[in-house]
């Protein structure tokens, strides 16, 4: 049976694996469930409609399946589903989702959250990504598998991470962040293409050459100079997909910045937003 500590208190309705551990003065409330092999540290709380998976370690003083920090939430069902082997660190809250962004908030498998990471209502963190220490993720956020975020970066609402995606430490991303590439800045620019990452990965050369190709072609000196004429700094598009169109990073990448380019403040997941943004709530 699950090894409690005498000090937790855990619902009798709550659904914990045999090999689950929970720590001294920890509470779990009636609807959580919470799969084999996870540990949850001392001083946390899992409540609401909140799903782990296996092989879960959770840090001390983690909050998971708070209400969300949004005025438009009237207390309908919603959950947090989290996957396998994931790392929580000291003092990570994940939120809940609200019925204005689809009900949930996720994290999926093999991520690296550190101390005081923040995860808003209804974002998606995909597999095998790195939230450093005190990012802060506002909510309809999706980060894109192995990303990594950097301490201390803010991230508005409805902006989307791109694969293999570095974003800066401090960085205040306002806007989307393509696939491969660094992007830091107040607000967030483009600054490389992620070549460590990409080369951790195993990303073959041509691949990278391809991405640096395309980026001097979107974000070199001479795009960002049309740009600031007025001509469209993703006026290259086209010539990189007839150029360089065979490689499916280089298309995945063209693809992402379309979208974004073409939706409201270059946050493609807005797109989708239910409400009308400029009438405010109120309590």
């Amino acid at each position: 049976m699950p090894d409690i500590h005498h000090t937790a208190i855990v619902h009798p309705h709550a659904e914990l694996a045999d090999d689950v551990s929970v720590g001294p003065y920890s509470l779990v409330g009636p609807d959580v469930v919470i799969g084999p092999g996870t540990s949850v540290g001392a001083h946390c709380v899992v409540e609401n409609h909140t799903s782990i998976g296996a092989h879960n370690r959770i840090g001390h003083h983690v909050h998971l399946g708070g209400l969300p920090q949004d005025l438009k939430y009237r207390g309908e069902l919603a959950t947090v589903e989290i996957g396998d082997n994931n790392e929580i660190r000291e003092n990570v809250t994940v939120h809940i989702g609200t019925e204005n962004g689809g009900g949930s908030t996720s994290i999926g498998s093999n991520n690296f959250l550190m101390v005081g990471a923040h995860i808003a209502h209804d974002s998606h963190i995909g597999d095998n990504c790195i939230l450093s220490n005190n990012v802060m993720l506002a909510g309809h956020i999706i980060v894109n598998d192995h990303a990594i975020i950097s301490g201390g970066a803010a991230v508005t609402h409805y902006v989307t991470i791109g694969r293999y995606a570095f974003v800066g430490g401090l960085a205040g991303v306002v806007h989307d962040c393509p696939p491969f590439m660094v992007s830091d800045g107040h607000p967030n620019r483009v600054r490389t293409v992620n070549t460590i990452g990409l080369a951790r990965h195993q990303f073959d050369a041509t691949t990278i050459d391809h991405l640096k190709r395309a980026y001097i072609a979107l974000y070199g000196h001479r795009a960002r100079k049309n740009h600031s004429q007025g001509q469209g700094g993703y006026a290259n598009l086209d010539l990189l997909e007839r150029d360089l169109g065979d490689d499916p990073a280089v298309m995945e990448l063209v693809e992402f910045i379309r979208r974004s380019a073409a939706a409201p403040n270059g946050r493609f997941a807005e797109v989708h937003r239910p409400d009308n943004k400029r009438t405010a709530p109120t309590r």
